[in-house]
Order: C-alpha cells, then structure tokens, then sequence
C-alpha cells in the first residue's frame, strides 16, 4: 500500500487569504492561494513589485499569519501555533534569509551565527558556528562584526545563521537584491549548492527571471494570486552549473 503521508507536499497552502493594515488602509495581500511544493525542491517566487510574493514568502515562515486557510509545514499547521510555539518550530525547521541581512550589530561573525542554537539550548553553539562559517567560506572572519564586513561577506553569515540549526527549509527573500551582479551570483551559487547537498527544499523570491529558472518550478504571482507554476525545462542548467 502507497505511504500517502510520503506523498504530501513538505509545504501546503490552502485558501490561504491575508490583509494587512487597518480600516480603510487594510489591503488584501493574499487572496485564496492554494500551493504544494515537495521535499527536495527548489522553487522560484517572481512577480511584480506588490504582488505579495515576499508576503507569500513570510506566510510559510509563519512570521505573517493567514486570516483564513491553512498553512502546513512539515506537517506541522502553523495557523494554530502560538507565537511561542511557531518561533521554536521556525529555529529547529526553517532557515530564513533576507535582502538586508538582519545580522545583530554588535555581535561578531560568529556570534550572530551560534544565536539560533544558543536560543534552543544545543550544546557546542560556537563550535556549529565556526564549522558553517568556514562551509561559506568565512573561516578567517569569525571575530569580525558586520560593519567590518562586504555585503557579500554578510550575506555569507547570514546563510551560515540560516543553516546551522540544520533546517529542512530554506526560505530566501530577495537574498542578492543589496549586491552586485557578481557577488550576487556567487551567493546564489552558494545557496544552491547548500540546498542540494543537504537535500533541502528551498523557496526563493526574486525579481530575477533568469535565476528563477534555474529553479525546479518557478510560481509567478499576480495581484495577490498564483498566476502560474512551471517546472524548468529538461534542458535547463542543472544546480550549481553556468
């Protein structure tokens, strides 16, 4: 008999509706949006600047919450969690990137990477820390705080802090939107290469179509609504390939 629980999508939106604001400012974001993506993928987010695509995004991070719908990770349904409990699910299953980094200032390389850990009690923080700081390539800047660091470099720590929990989920939002082209790709090439060599899932936003493509589907939204799902063609570039 075919395992039915194997066959589920690792993330799972159904009717999932979203507003933000108050009163007459109050917009509807996301408007009944239903999507599965599998273990194992990575997935690319385009569409136009107010789509709700990075809103989309923070909703499978469970830092947004559904006004109606249902949003599954892992099989865990995030839309009932306290705040509590969706933060120690986040440290332990989801690894989140930003476009502005988000390091804690006055803390080192190194530091801002052992927080995750240091915040759910697991032994050898610092010892974690420096092994993933060196797997992206920062073994010789762990005493260096952010200001003394590239955006490039930071956006390093940043993916360092993302996987050290080991998460199965990476969600990356606009990772390479505050560097240059070819620091950028370097990031992007990074990023791949940790997800395929873990065998984690991740999902991306970017406003970049060409590095959506080198994703296994790319979703485009629209106005608050998947407009379309494509996976890449047979013959597109594998991971980690120009």
């Amino acid at each position: 008999m075919t395992d039915r629980t194997a066959l589920a999508p690792l993330i799972s939106l159904s009717g999932v509706h979203l507003s933000l604001g108050r009163d007459a400012g109050r917009v509807h974001i996301l408007k009944g949006v239903d999507l599965g993506i599998s273990a194992g993928r990575t997935v690319g987010i385009i569409g136009p600047s107010g789509s709700g695509k990075s809103t989309l995004l923070m909703v499978m991070a469970g830092l947004e919450r559904a006004d109606k719908g249902s949003v599954t990770v892992g099989g865990a349904e995030l839309t009932g969690m306290s705040e509590d409990a969706l933060a120690r699910f986040r440290g332990r299953s989801i690894g989140i990137v930003f476009q502005s980094f988000h390091l804690i200032p006055n803390m080192t390389a190194l530091e801002n990477v052992a927080v995750p850990l240091e915040l759910a009690g697991v032994p050898g923080a610092f010892e974690a820390a420096r092994e993933e700081l060196a797997a992206v390539g920062l073994a010789d800047r762990t005493d260096h705080y952010p200001a003394q660091m590239s955006g490039g470099e930071q956006q390093r720590v940043a993916i360092a802090r993302a996987l050290v929990t080991k998460p199965p989920v990476l969600l990356a939002d606009e990772p390479t939107g505050n560097l240059d082209e070819t620091t950028g790709a370097q990031i992007v090439e990074l990023m791949f290469s940790a997800t395929r060599e873990r065998g984690m899932t991740l999902v991306m936003v970017t406003h970049d179509a060409a590095l959506a493509r080198r994703c296994d589907e790319t979703i485009r939204v629209r106005s608050g609504r998947i407009e379309e799902m494509e996976a890449a063609p047979a013959s597109a570039p594998a991971l980690g390939e120009a």
